[in-house]
């Protein structure tokens, strides 16, 4: 009898430890796993499949850090294909035609923040000059372009931040012709590959950080001395537009470019287009402009800022610019131009991808 008063409290004991691991694991499954997501995440990407008219808040399944740092600058980019993203651990994916804000996500095995589409896939890099390639129908990202810092340090000996740390060049952007010339362009120079990234070829001098476009083989790159062009393939540049100020960006248009340059005299962004391939251009915009008297404003510092274009793109006969202060919408390229409605987002602005017809408005979160 003594040892059944003995056993049965043991039992009991088991029981009530089984009993609250049992509990504690339904707890645990009941709570969400957080990967970084929430389904609560808002104002961080908006889509438009007509013209602007009406948009949709497509934030949903994105990482929540997203809804307080916003999206990285070089982050994202759209094509046929729709929009990706790189953020978190993963690169996400949503399709142009899909009408629910859904995302696919695929887990990334590096830290390369920087994703741009290349003619084969998607190459991811950071400012190290670390590259990582996903080839289209496969799963897998590879090492790319291993060569390059060793190549790109031999040509460019510029003592800089970077080489004194990393004895490295600071990649800044990088960017793939449609036959295949690649550029990388560095805090000090622009470097040029023909064959695949086996060698290279420093193209441009003391200034590397440049955005490029490309319209029936004509290149166009932003410089810190305005536009530059080249018709052989990025071997030579010349300069076609220049205000005095640094290049913001460049974009292709049906029939040649748009881009977007700094006056440092009224100290505002301009917008251009050329409809010849980049040889003539006219300037365009003049209402988003700021008014001559909020610019004189600015220039002797009673106001700090005032509206400035920051992004042009083409969605299908639309010219669409995004300003500090909101998008705005031209179906007469450039000669007038129509403030779009959006939902309310906390912002500096708002930066424009284009999918087809399909537009999305990324707000600026100032990183």
């Amino acid at each position: 009898m003594k040892k059944l008063f003995v056993f049965v409290p043991a039992i009991v004991l088991v029981l009530f430890l089984l009993n609250s691991f049992v509990l504690k694991e339904k707890e645990a499954k009941r709570k969400p796993i957080k990967e970084g997501k929430s389904s609560a995440i808002v104002n961080v990407i908006f889509k438009s499949a007509d013209g602007g008219q009406t948009w949709q808040d497509i934030s949903e399944g994105l990482p929540e850090n997203l809804q307080r740092e916003g999206v990285w600058r070089d982050g994202l980019f759209a094509n046929d294909s729709g929009l990706y993203l790189r953020a978190g651990k993963g690169v996400y994916h949503s399709e142009p035609n899909s009408t629910t804000p859904f995302w696919t996500k695929e887990i990334f095995p590096g830290n390369q923040r920087n994703i741009t589409p290349g003619n084969n896939g998607i190459l991811a890099y950071d400012f190290r000059g670390r590259f990582l390639q996903k080839i289209n129908g496969t799963n897998n990202w590879s090492p790319m372009y291993t060569n390059f810092q060793e190549q790109a340090v031999r040509l460019d000996r510029t003592v800089d931040w970077m080489y004194k740390n990393y004895k490295e060049r600071e990649v800044r952007t990088v960017f793939e012709t449609a036959a295949g010339t690649v550029f990388i362009g560095t805090g000090n120079s622009l470097f040029r590959s023909t064959n695949g990234g086996k060698t290279w070829k420093q193209v441009h001098l003391r200034d590397g950080r440049m955005k490029l476009a490309e319209s029936d083989g004509v290149l166009l790159a932003t410089s810190k001395d305005g536009i530059l062009r080249s018709t052989d393939d990025g071997e030579n540049w010349d300069r076609v537009i220049s205000e005095g100020g640094v290049g913001i960006a460049v974009e292709r248009i049906d029939g040649g470019f748009a881009a977007i340059v700094n006056n440092t005299i009224t100290q505002t962004n301009s917008v251009h287009i050329s409809l010849d391939s980049g040889k003539t251009w006219n300037a365009i915009g003049e209402e988003l402009q700021p008014s001559w008297s909020s610019s004189l404003m600015k220039q002797i510092g009673l106001f700090k800022s005032s509206p400035e274009i920051l992004s042009i793109k083409q969605m299908g006969k639309y010219l669409v610019c995004g300003r500090s202060d909101g998008i705005f919408r031209s179906a007469d390229m450039g000669k007038t131009w129509k403030k779009l409605l959006l939902p309310a987002a906390e912002n500096f602005g708002f930066n424009l991808s284009v999918s087809g017809n399909v537009i999305y408005a990324i707000p600026n979160k100032g990183c």
